[in-house]
């Protein structure tokens, strides 16, 4: 006969390692980040750095990003690669500038949507339906959102513009500042106290001269996240990215999911493209105006790790490097190089402390390079500054490369019945 009282296991149960959630992660990136400002602003005596102005810029040129990376991050979680963003945004340009002129901002917003989804449209017809590689479908529809947009311009805007590259003057936004806090914060950068006033400069640039739609777009990242993550909706959409054959095979219509996603992807891009048009100091369509900002967009959805949080940092990161190089000179960009000194230089002590000896000490030596740039000129020239926001995508991406998952079924050609 077989015993059946088993002894009790004497193996130590190994403790359950707790993961920090993950918004309060962001939370701590967040506060790094204003640390990390707060000190290469002092130690360098660059108040560009942390001034209201630049924090305003960088705000503003990240809304576009952002909605760009939201449209990439629908798209892809369904199994859509969707490097037309680039195209759709141009498309987004024109149609918000042709509604707006005529009817006012949230037409252009609206006019907006319409444009950059129809190019969402065309590529799920390409890439759904007719199994088109995604990649050749998307640089198709770069080209051809180009190309549209130029001829409506010429063939719309040449006879109330006088000039078939830009459209007449599109009204904006009214913008917003959070009183009186936003007052006290701008009197208190102003009195130059050493850290404070700093710090103020960064809240006073992100609570004052706020427009709708920028208050739109950052609400638009929980809510992208409440659809995907907690709804069965995003469940059945986010399936379709990674096994469309098992989603199928449990009733998901994957065509349609692909299709939506796609759509609301353009709709996005297209969004951004408005962004563009009601931005202060723009105020209308200008041929090439997007400027890469769809490419920069997906590489912040990227770094993002396929994640709204994520992608949020990511659009705040690129967004922050181009206003830096629009409104500033080549020597405060150089002051940068000496934050990011610091940065490398703590990232080698972290590793060096957990006897990672390669990876600290390439950091130790990556850190100690930046370091004796910044001592050994003055200023970067004008030529390479202008770049800065794709530099800074570049680096950070080769950075990254390593802890980043895409969607297992992400530009995969799928076919209904495929897995039967």
């Amino acid at each position: 006969m077989i015993d059946t009282t088993a002894a009790p296991s004497t193996t130590p149960v190994a403790p359950v390692k707790r993961r920090i959630p993950a918004w309060a992660n962001g939370i701590l990136w967040t506060l790094a980040s204003i640390v990390l400002l707060t000190v290469t602003a002092d130690l360098t005596g660059l108040a560009n750095i942390t001034a209201t102005a630049t924090i305003q810029a960088g705000l503003q040129l990240a809304v576009p990003l952002l909605l760009a990376g939201l449209g990439g991050l629908w798209a892809e979680r369904a199994g859509v690669v969707n490097i037309g963003l680039e195209g759709m945004m141009i498309l987004g340009t024109w149609g918000s500038a042709w509604a707006g002129y005529q009817w006012g901002p949230w037409a252009a917003v609206a006019g907006g949507i319409v444009f950059g989804a129809l190019g969402g449209l065309l590529h799920a017809v390409a890439t759904v339906t007719f199994g088109v590689n995604h990649i050749v479908s998307g640089v198709a529809i770069n080209l051809l959102g180009a190309g549209v947009a130029k001829y409506l311009s010429t063939l719309l805007f040449t006879s109330v513009s006088h000039n078939p590259r830009q459209s007449p003057k599109v009204p904006g936004f009214d913008t917003y500042s959070a009183q009186p806090l936003a007052d006290w914060l701008g009197d208190l950068e102003k009195q130059q106290r050493y850290v404070v006033s700093d710090i103020a400069g960064i809240l006073h640039g992100l609570l004052s001269g706020v427009s709708p739609l920028t208050m739109i777009t950052i609400l638009l990242v929980p809510v992208s996240y409440l659809l995907l993550w907690r709804t069965r909706f995003g469940l059945r959409l986010r399936s379709c990215g990674e096994n469309p054959v098992a989603a199928e095979s449990l009733g998901v219509n994957v065509y349609r999911q692909k299709y939506l996603a796609v759509i609301v992807s353009g709709g996005f891009a297209g969004l951004g493209g408005a962004a563009l048009v009601l931005a202060p100091g723009q105020n209308g369509y200008l041929e090439n105006q997007t400027n890469g900002r769809g490419y920069i967009g997906l590489a912040a959805m990227i770094f993002g790790n396929w994640r709204p949080g994520g992608l949020l940092g990511g659009a705040a990161l690129f967004g922050y490097a181009d206003g830096l190089q629009t409104l500033t000179d080549g020597k405060t960009v150089l002051g940068l190089f000496y934050g990011v000194a610091l940065l490398i230089w703590v990232i080698a002590l972290v590793q060096l402390i957990r006897r990672k000896w390669i990876v600290g000490l390439i950091a130790v030596l990556a850190g100690g390079a930046l370091y004796l740039l910044y001592l050994s000129i003055d200023s970067l020239p004008s030529e390479l500054t202008t770049y800065l926001p794709h530099i800074v995508t570049i680096v950070v991406l080769a950075m990254s490369a390593q802890r980043l998952r895409m969607p297992a079924a992400d530009g995969l050609i799928y076919r209904r019945g495929q897995g039967s």
